[in-house]
């Protein structure tokens, strides 16, 4: 398998993982089947075109290869069909998100490197790449977005893009390097549910 290949590869499982999330979240806010595709594609999708029109990737990878808008399609309305198994099985949707989040975050932050963006803005885009998706499905859905109150789903992110972009630095840029970042930033995401970890929160002032 070509680095090129496990790229996309890893790029289309994480849009699957998380246009099912996506689409979940549009399920319990009872929205009809378009509704729940739309957000699915967004959450799955979002991040990626954020990234590609900051780095002047014209138009958007989402838009320009077929396989990104229907793999998150195709996995929204299976999850739309199947939400009473996603809930009964809600474990596995967490793991598949935790894995989501590595895979974005390292193909995000290897994108932007190859379109020449310095190491801090790579980061960024990075976790932008995996966030962003997330951000905007709560925000369709009416919630406060998870990541900017609740456990540290950004923060492992960044570090995991600022860990991406060492490794790069470095000279190792072949697929293991790639794996191996996503699976520590899947480890520490499953860790830090089961922890319940979560960054510091202002004390209330009376």
């Amino acid at each position: 398998m070509t680095s090129g290949y496990g790229l996309l590869v890893a790029d289309l499982i994480g849009v699957a993982v998380f246009a099912a999330s996506g689409a979940t979240a549009g399920v319990a806010k009872r929205l009809d089947l378009f509704g729940v595709a739309f957000v699915g594609f967004v959450a799955a999708l979002g991040g990626g075109i954020l990234r590609d029109l900051a780095i002047g990737s014209v138009p958007p990878l989402a838009f320009a290869d077929w396989r990104y808008a229907v793999t998150a399609v195709v996995a929204s309305l299976a999850a739309f069909w199947l939400h009473p198994a996603l809930n009964r099985i809600r474990r596995t949707v967490l793991l598949l998100d935790a894995a989501g989040l590595g895979l974005f975050t390292a193909t995000g932050t290897l994108k932007a490197i190859a379109a020449g963006v310095p190491p801090v803005g790579a980061c960024l885009l990075g976790m932008l790449t995996a966030i962003g998706g997330g951000l905007a499905r709560d925000l369709l859905t009416g919630e406060i977005p998870v990541v900017l109150h609740r456990e540290i789903y950004a923060v492992i992110a960044l570090g995991g893009a600022v860990l991406v972009t060492v490794l790069h630095r470095m000279g190792f840029t072949g697929l293991l390097p790639l794996v191996g970042a996503a699976a520590l930033m899947t480890g520490v995401r499953l860790v830090a549910l089961y922890r319940k970890w979560s960054a510091p929160v202002a004390a209330p002032r009376f």
